[in-house]
């Protein structure tokens, strides 16, 4: 069966945010339905849903009280259903977020562990006795702000988060967590599904010791202090735990078991993010791709994108990386990489351009297709617990989660019919879908041809990746198969850039998805944010092509 995911373009849906059906102003998946031509037209492989399952919402459903139930937020069983077939009709995957690192703490799996030390499921989370003088076990911070531990009166212990409190971590440890996790991931595939993102893939099993964790060595070279204390550590024994091997090994194994089935895993780690990546997505046994957060930070240098791609590939040249430049956690990258662009638009169409000309299965944020910056949002207008906890230098994550808007005029913009659960503002209806689609020239327009293209130079998908060796701000690599080669340039900058080029063979032209380029017979000129795409006959012709 052909490996669909391998190249593959997946769509993240944020399910509040995408489209509301009912007007109390959520998003819902009947929502999500009425809006499936709009990812179609994209040319994108797959959907993923971000979480959908029941949950109190304390962290915007990734706190599950019941991972076998739609929330009734978004719907029921039924629309499930109907999207998978409705998705599918239109050739489009689909794949959920799989939250199991740890519950909400309402789901009937921790109320009963957490009220005696000899109930049947009493050793399903992390507890831990209080040290003599009554503090927590060790020095692990939790991501969202304070202590990783919680007291429970009732048994007289701690229990870890490592989120909020309301968020306990499961003891994968323990095998009958494991097997009550590949129970409700087999539920879904049964159901249907093509697989899963898998949240905090690293964070699944701790160190079985407890052992406090060393200080941070790395540097911050943003801010002289950490705005979060959990920055200060190296989470060398809270997560990133080498048992964690042997359980994506029978997660592989269960997926194996449905043709196509796929799986994509969210590593969060600073010190170890692409290591971890390779040796979770090699030798075929584990997880199918990973992602980390390299790419969804503020650096925009040929230097980092290069070192971090070619690191990948050296750890684990037979695994699999999935690369994003935005997602439901990060401010969104037409304004984090702001000050290295002319407009925004300009580096809305590069980024696609860099993003779909790396080596790797992709995955695109709802609204990048628009070249949406980030919102803006007041404090009174947030709901994250983290940018409320650690406001105003870290403002969350609400403003790369505002309401997607559809239709031209005023907010929201055809998003819902009452009050959106987060501000739809200016910036954002401005770009709006109903407005892109009558503009051939607009950024939407772009990323339907730019797909569309990509679909017919397979060398993008699934071809070897090669760097040339040159200054900043140029990046320069070659994609190739035994059918052709490309040689994508990207000028990361504002200013005007010209390379000598030699070894091209006559006749050769820039493609026609290349902006602010011109290609003379030993020169390209590269304007502000400008990229080209040089498609070449074989890898013969390749061997004496340079650039300098």
């Amino acid at each position: 069966m052909t490996e669909w995911w391998r190249g593959g373009v997946i769509y993240q849906i944020y399910p509040r945010s995408f489209q509301d059906s009912n007007g109390d102003g959520v998003g819902d998946l009947p929502g999500i339905i009425n809006r499936l031509d709009h990812i179609a037209s994209l040319g994108v492989d797959c959907i993923w849903l971000s979480p959908i399952t029941q949950s109190p919402q304390d962290d915007m459903g990734y706190d599950v009280s019941d991972y076998r139930e739609v929330d009734r937020l978004f719907g029921s069983l039924q629309d499930f259903d109907s999207l998978l077939d409705q998705a599918h009709a239109r050739g489009l995957k689909v794949i959920m977020d799989q939250v199991v690192s740890h519950t909400s703490d309402r789901h009937p799996w921790f109320e009963e562990s957490r009220l005696s030390r000899t109930n049947a499921r009493a050793d399903w989370y992390v507890w831990a006795d209080p040290l003599p003088d009554g503090s927590p076990p060790n020095n692990w911070p939790a991501v969202f702000g304070g202590r990783a531990w919680e007291w429970n009166p009732t048994r007289g212990q701690y229990y870890l988060h490592n989120f909020l409190a309301s968020q306990p971590d499961l003891n994968f440890h323990n095998t009958e967590v494991q097997e009550a996790v590949l129970d409700v991931m087999r539920f879904w595939l049964e159901r249907g599904i093509d697989g899963f993102r898998l949240d905090t893939v690293n964070y699944y099993f701790h160190d079985s010791k407890l052992r406090s964790n060393p200080p941070n060595k790395l540097k911050n070279e943003h801010l002289p202090y950490a705005v979060n204390p959990y920055d200060m550590q190296e989470h060398l024994f809270s997560k990133s735990r080498p048992e964690n091997l042997d359980f994506l090994r029978r997660v592989r194994a269960l997926l194996n078991e449905f043709p196509g089935a796929t799986s994509v895993g969210e590593v969060g780690d600073s010190h170890k993010s692409v290591q971890l990546m390779a040796q979770y997505t090699s030798g075929g046994d584990t997880l199918h791709m990973c992602y980390g957060f390299d790419f969804l930070g503020d650096e925009f240098t040929a230097a980092h994108f290069r070192s971090r791609i070619e690191q990948f590939f050296e750890i684990g040249p037979d695994g699999w990386p999935c690369w994003s430049f935005s997602n439901h956690d990060v401010p969104r990258h037409v304004t984090r990489w702001a000050p290295h662009s002319q407009s925004a638009a300009a580096l809305a169409r590069q980024s696609a351009a860099l993003v779909l000309a790396l080596r790797g299965s992709v995955c695109l944020y709802q609204g990048e297709e628009l070249g949406l910056p980030e919102t803006d949002l007041l404090f009174e207008e947030l709901t994250d617990p983290r940018g409320i906890r650690f406001w105003p230098e870290d403002k969350g994550r609400d403003g790369c989660r505002t309401p997607m808007p559809w239709d031209a005029g005023e907010a929201p913009n055809g998003f819902t019919s009452g009050t959106p659960w987060l501000p739809v503002k200016y910036p954002q209806s401005a770009l709006n879908v109903a407005d892109q689609n009558a503009d051939a020239g607009s950024t939407l327009a772009f990323y339907r041809t730019i797909l569309a293209w990509r679909k017919t130079h397979p060398m993008l998908a699934l071809g070897d990746i090669a760097f040339f060796d040159l200054a900043e701000p140029i990046l320069a690599f070659r994609r190739s198969t035994d059918a052709g080669v490309m040689l994508c340039v990207f000028n990361l900058s504002a200013d005007d850039h010209a390379l000598a080029v030699t070894g091209l063979p006559p006749g050769t032209r820039l493609e026609p998805v290349s902006a602010g380029a011109v290609l003379h017979a030993t020169k390209l000129q590269l304007g502000a944010n400008g990229y080209a795409f040089i498609a070449l006959p074989s890898a013969s012709a390749a061997a004496f092509a340079d650039l300098a």
